[in-house]
């Protein structure tokens, strides 16, 4: 996490109307050269400034074409660090992306570092020296752009909750290249166990989960950083055909199989996004990324009942709306399942952000280093080209200028 200074009392005195005010104000102000990006597990009364709204890569494709079309010279992510990080690979040199409040991070991102990386891709390399494995790493957008990098730099590819598996088809296929004769794949999946052990189920692998009900054997390990050999057995290593990251959402995590059970008995039905741990995802009704739970509510019918496992903010904008055409969606949990740094960015962040920059100040600037944008901008390539089913290939996003 990132040091963010104290703002001047004057942010914390003004109320959150006169906050809203003073930030519109700016925004004229500044007009095109300013572009505002909101995640959709913002506050509500940050993203009502938003001039886009979205998850973290749907935002930051917007951002490599709005920027240039508008002219802007600066983007404000109202999101977490990370998310700054892609817009600012996926944008060019000349745009300055800029983070309200430094501290906003993401404790999964933080999970998974390029040192720990490293040190786990010798280790899987000296266990399988002998034997035909071509590893294949795959992170979750929610990573660190030093993580995309070492990704994209070792043949693999990033992915989203909503393209995972289109990712885990194009890495067991030998990613870049086709299999050798004899080959076979490994996937290391970064830095989201849940999102990557419910992927690989979804695709056919036994879990470790399912193995200790089913007695099959596991074809899912997972890889704890904080543990010699990621505390496994060359064996282990070697047998696994995917090795989990022992990451997690802290919001996901909170959300249980006995809600599912008390939701059914409310005759509600549940939709949980992919980073719920897996007993959560096999006891709902349906499953899928963010922009698919906001979708599938949207098309629901008058008179259906909804319970939904994701961050608190998006549920409570997903209810209101819903409650206007006659469906009845909550949480699926009582407890506060929001994302905490994503709390941090605020209106007196904001606010002070776009005073400094109409006075001509750069403040925040979220710069990735310009051998990691090159580097992480193989593993987006990669994945945006299996998205558009085109062949996947290292293709960058855009030229880096």
């Amino acid at each position: 996490m990132l040091y963010q200074p104290k703002l001047h009392d004057s942010y914390y005195a003004a109320s959150e109307a006169e906050l809203g005010d003073r930030i519109a104000k700016r925004r004229r102000e500044l007009g095109t050269r300013l572009l505002v990006l909101g995640h959709h597990y913002q506050q509500d009364d940050v993203i009502r400034h938003a001039d886009f709204t979205g998850d973290s890569l749907k935002l930051s494709q917007i951002a490599a074409i709005e920027a240039p079309k508008r002219g802007a010279e600066s983007i404000v992510f109202c999101g977490v660090h990370f998310m700054a990080e892609t817009a600012d690979i996926l944008t060019p040199e000349s745009v300055r992306v800029l983070l309200p409040d430094l501290s906003a991070g993401c404790s999964m991102a933080d999970m998974a570092t390029y040192d720990d990386a490293i040190d786990a891709w010798d280790c899987i390399a000296r266990a399988t020296a002998r034997t035909k494995t071509r590893v294949i790493p795959i992170t979750y957008v929610n990573s660190s752009a030093a993580v995309k990098a070492f990704v994209g730099e070792r043949g693999g590819a990033c992915c989203t909750s909503s393209n995972a598996s289109h990712v885990f088809d194009w890495a067991m296929r030998g990613g870049d290249e086709p299999l050798k004769k004899g080959e076979r794949v490994k996937i290391l999946f970064l830095p989201d166990q849940h999102l990557g052990r419910n992927t690989a189920k979804s695709k056919g692998f036994v879990t470790e989960i399912d193995a200790a009900r089913t007695k099959q054997p596991a074809e899912c390990a997972l890889w704890n950083p904080r543990k010699e050999s990621g505390g496994l057995t060359e064996t282990e290593i070697r047998d696994a055909k995917v090795l989990l990251w022992a990451g997690h959402c802290s919001v996901h995590k909170l959300f249980r199989p006995e809600h599912v059970v008390a939701a059914h008995k409310e005759k509600r039905t549940v939709i949980v996004h992919p980073e719920c741990a897996q007993e959560v995802v096999d006891a709902s009704d349906l499953r899928g990324s963010t922009e698919h739970i906001i979708h599938t509510i949207e098309q629901a019918k008058r008179g259906t009942r909804w319970a939904v496992a994701t961050e608190v903010h998006l549920v409570n904008r997903v209810a209101a709306a819903a409650a206007l055409r006659g469906v009845d969606v909550r949480t699926l949990s009582d407890c506060q399942c929001l994302c905490t740094t994503m709390y941090r960015i605020d209106q007196q962040h904001l606010a002070w952000v776009l005073d400094e920059l109409a006075e001509g100040n750069i403040v925040n600037e979220v710069r990735v280093h310009r051998d990691a944008r090159r580097l992480a901008n193989l593993s987006l390539g990669r994945m945006l080209a299996n998205v558009s089913k085109s062949s996947v290939g290292a293709q960058p996003v855009l030229a880096i200028d």
